[in-house]
């Protein structure tokens, strides 16, 4: 049996050497002949590809050539530039020359309301708003009938009591004259005349001062100007109702106001206050006159604090002879600041560090970092004063940053001359 099958085997094997050796080899199903040419085919296409890639190949080759060589010259360099040095400067004393803008007000000098100091009706009127007017000049006359009865009346009783007592005067002189003789007057007549005398007299004297009362109160219907100002209001005409109570006193009868002199208020936060001095000079501009500028001097300081603002009201006396300012304008004054405090150091503000635990300067002891806290003040062009634990020429760092860690090592510093 086994030697059927391998007959059978050689048997087969012939027949495939006889096939191929009649019909040529096949691969695959595909005759080699086929293969061979397709092979030709590829290899013609691949090597038109690489002649037109061949350039380009060459071309990157030297350009990375020259990058490579670029590269290696520019290491060169870059090792050989040192870390930029880290700039400080010797802390100094210094004053910082500054000034506020702050909105004032202008006010008269001298503003009062007049009012009817007796219930009457305005008989007259002499002047009327906008008109200028001095001292003591007549603005309004007033009548009320029932003041000259009573000015009658403590006439009256002042010649009836100065009858009375010319009387008793002269009874008790009489008296007087024949006590002299002994034994004609008693001592008790003589002292009941003299005290008689007295009562009398005094009763003269409250009479002449109700007559003087109802006179005052008589001259109080005439109203006269206090000072020397302008009318900036009336409220009242001819025949109206005036008094010291009930309807007729609601408002005033005028309002004069001093035009010729003002006061400059103006209301200054608390922060600024060490700053401020008594007679200091400031300039201001008024809205309505902003190519003009006016001077005036701080000339009070009210010494208190506004509880609802939080600042210190001061005023200025203003001369304004040519009547250009008027009361109630709004002014932009500017007040210089000028520090009294001679421990007040000045840096760039750029060395003032602002961070999130702070305010800091960075100071540099023994070529470590020291963040110290400070307090600042006033900040001018780019200057700012502090206030801390310091000392003069203490090395602070010019430009603070947080990269600059508190106790770091500081290897390269240069302490440069601060302008």
């Amino acid at each position: 049996m086994s030697e059927n099958i391998k007959a059978n085997k050689i048997h087969f094997m012939k027949r495939s050497m006889i096939n191929i050796s009649h019909t040529g080899t096949w691969i695959c199903g595909v005759p080699s002949g086929q293969i061979k040419k397709t092979k030709n085919m590829r290899m013609k296409r691949i090597s038109k590809s690489a002649l037109l890639l061949l350039p380009v190949a060459v071309l990157a080759v030297i350009l990375q050539s020259c990058g490579s060589s670029q590269a290696e010259n520019e290491k060169p360099k870059e090792t050989a530039a040192a870390a930029p040095a880290l700039e400080a400067f010797n802390l100094q004393k210094g004053e910082l020359s500054s000034s506020i803008q702050i909105p004032g007000e202008l006010v008269a000098f001298q503003r009062v309301d007049l009012y009817a100091k007796v219930s009457s009706f305005v008989k007259k009127l002499y002047v009327d708003v906008g008109s200028e007017v001095s001292t003591g000049q007549l603005l309004v006359t007033m009548e009320a009938p029932e003041v000259n009865s009573q000015l009658s009346g403590a006439e009256s009783r002042l010649k009836s009591q100065e009858a009375v007592y010319l009387s008793s005067k002269a009874t008790y002189d009489r008296l007087l004259e024949t006590s002299k003789t002994p034994g004609t007057v008693s001592q008790n007549d003589l002292d009941i005349a003299f005290a008689k005398q007295k009562s009398d007299l005094a009763q003269l004297d409250a009479a002449k001062a109700s007559y003087n009362e109802v006179g005052a109160n008589r001259n109080y219907l005439e109203i006269r100007a206090p000072f020397s100002g302008v009318i900036s209001r009336r409220n009242v005409s001819a025949g109206a109702y005036v008094g010291p109570a009930g309807k007729g006193s609601d408002l005033p009868i005028f309002t004069l106001q001093e035009q010729k002199k003002l006061r400059l208020v103006v209301s200054v936060p608390e922060a600024y206050i060490g700053y401020l001095g008594n007679k200091s000079e400031v300039d201001f501009t008024a809205k309505s006159l902003p190519n003009q500028k006016f001077k005036a001097k701080i000339t009070r300081l009210s010494g208190v604090l506004d509880e609802r603002l939080r600042a210190q009201s001061i005023e200025m006396d203003v001369e304004n002879k040519e009547k250009k300012l008027l009361p109630g304008m709004v002014a932009e004054v500017s007040i210089p600041l000028t520090s009294e405090d001679a421990a007040a150091f000045v840096v760039p503000s750029s060395a003032v560090l602002n961070s999130t635990q702070g305010v800091y300067v960075i100071k540099v002891a023994g070529n470590k970092a020291d963040w110290v806290p400070v307090k600042t003040g006033r900040r001018v062009d780019n200057r700012t004063e502090i206030f801390g634990d310091l000392a003069l020429n203490d090395v602070i760092v010019k430009t603070a940053s947080e990269e600059v860690r508190d106790s770091s090592a500081l290897k390269n510093v240069k302490v440069i001359a601060e302008k």
